[in-house]
């Protein structure tokens, strides 16, 4: 039996052999990582398991140690100290990987939804309860699973439409979640789409009177998907959209794109709201 601490060649290390539950990638803390290695050599081993036959010409899958591992790759190093495991198969090694990592540095929400989300993908899981129970085991209670399921539902969702959406927080994640599950989905995206911003804070403000509309049903207004459903948006081949929103103190309606500026458009607006309602008194 070998010695579970080795020194292995990082060439036979397959860096992606699971899915990944991390998304950051933060440049300025993976040079201050290499200077440490550098200065005072690697001090926590990697983990790997020990592949059965040679994939792609890898001899071992990595567990933990992604950014350590990238390190060294990054230093010309040869060879890495590591531990070599013996999982189960590969949803256990997903299940330590979470684990080593959750200790060092907590996942963010989104993160976590995009790891289960893979992994459902994958097939290594039969179902996204049986994901959630073996990804995060600590989860025990029903409100934590269903926040892990938002988080599944939003990624699946708006994967890739998002900026840096690894900083949404549990309570934007389940909001989003729940106006998805009230058939808001088209009009979120489209509210995404127009908004033409890629920041998470200019992409927010533009998502929340959609979602605030769909958490706030007002009287017996039927959701977007029903048959009777109010007109919430008119599109002019895209040279002008209006919009109506819901705020606390009543309703707006929002005009965006080429033609919202032309001149004495507002005053035509004005004028024919004069006209239905009587003049200003």
């Amino acid at each position: 039996m070998p010695d579970p601490l080795q020194t292995l060649p990082i060439t036979a290390i397959d860096a992606d052999a699971l899915p990944r539950d991390r998304d950051i990638h933060d440049d300025e803390a993976q040079k201050e990582l290499e200077h440490s290695i550098f200065t005072t050599q690697l001090r926590q081993p990697i983990e790997v398991w020990k592949f059965s036959e040679p994939h792609d010409g890898f001899h071992y899958g990595l567990i933990s140690g992604f950014r350590r591992l990238a390190a060294c790759r990054a230093l010309k190093h040869d060879t890495i100290p590591a531990f070599i495991r013996a999982p189960r198969d590969i949803p256990d090694a997903i299940a330590a990987m979470v684990s080593e990592n959750e200790v060092r540095s907590q996942i963010s929400p989104w993160e976590k939804g995009r790891l289960i989300l893979n992994c459902l993908q994958e097939e290594l899981f039969n179902n996204e309860d049986h994901a959630i129970d073996s990804l995060f085991p600590a989860t025990s209670t029903r409100q934590k699973k269903a926040r892990l399921r938002s988080c599944t539902l939003v990624v699946q969702v708006f994967d890739g439409a998002i900026a840096t959406p690894e900083h949404l927080s549990v309570a934007r994640i389940e909001r989003l979640a729940a106006a998805v599950r009230a058939v808001w989905e088209v009009l979120l995206t489209d509210a995404l789409h127009r908004s033409r911003s890629d920041t998470l804070a200019g992409q927010w403000s533009a998502l929340e009177p959609v979602i605030y509309e769909a958490l706030n049903p007002q009287y017996d207004e039927s959701g977007p998907d029903k048959p009777g459903a109010p007109r919430r948006s008119i599109k002019f081949n895209n040279r002008l959209h209006i919009r109506r929103e819901l705020t606390k103190s009543g309703w707006i309606l929002r005009f965006s794109g080429s033609e919202a500026k032309i001149p004495g458009l507002m005053d035509d607006v004005m004028h024919e709201i004069e006209r239905i309602f009587g003049p200003e008194r």
